[in-house]
């Protein structure tokens, strides 16, 4: 596993972007598109219809992107988690504080639900209250999983001998690690 003092092996063409909701998986992968030039795909966009409904075209979406010689999206959905990393040649893992990763989901959370954003196929944040009553609830599913990728992580190269893992420890990490391991390549 590397680390954001490593190079990388050779320029990477498909790219995944793993860590817990509020992680900024999101913001790295638009930021490693428009760096490497591959287009980025939003799982959360082709997960998620109308009405928060999980899409059924959801797994063939997947496949036909992927199939690409080139692209950055979330490692994300425990449907299609396995055949992305077998697709990938780089898993970035941003394995951030919890603390600080808790006050960005709660922070964006909050935003949007104030600001009343529109999310994916028209979706919006549902009411705060929510959080209490909704198992599901992104805040509470954050705290409840922000375990999981810890153990899901290292399986991803010894099952996928070609795909480099990155681990990240902090935004600063990231910083240095986009600006030396990742623009030298753009």
């Amino acid at each position: 596993m590397l680390t954001a003092e490593d190079a990388l092996p050779q320029r990477p063409r498909r790219v995944l972007v793993a860590g817990v909701s509020g992680s900024g998986k999101t913001t790295l992968a638009h930021r490693l598109s428009d760096l490497l030039g591959c287009p980025y795909v939003e799982l959360d966009a082709l997960f998620h219809g109308a009405g928060w409904v999980r899409r059924p075209g959801f797994e063939d979406d997947v496949d036909a992107f992927s199939a690409g010689e080139r692209w950055v999206c979330e490692w994300q959905y425990n449907s299609v988690r396995a055949r992305l990393a077998q697709r990938a040649d780089l898993l970035v893992w941003l394995d951030l504080p919890f603390p600080l990763v808790l006050s960005r989901v709660v922070r964006r959370t909050v935003s949007r639900r104030v600001r009343r954003e529109v999310l994916w196929n028209g979706n919006r944040e549902p009411p705060l209250h929510t959080f209490v009553t909704d198992r599901e609830h992104v805040i509470r599913w954050a705290i409840r999983t922000r375990h999981l990728l810890a153990e899901r992580v290292p399986l991803a190269p010894a099952e996928n001998p070609d795909l480099t893992v990155v681990r990240l420890r902090s935004p600063r990490q990231v910083d240095h690690w986009v600006r030396t391991a990742v623009e030298p390549l753009a």
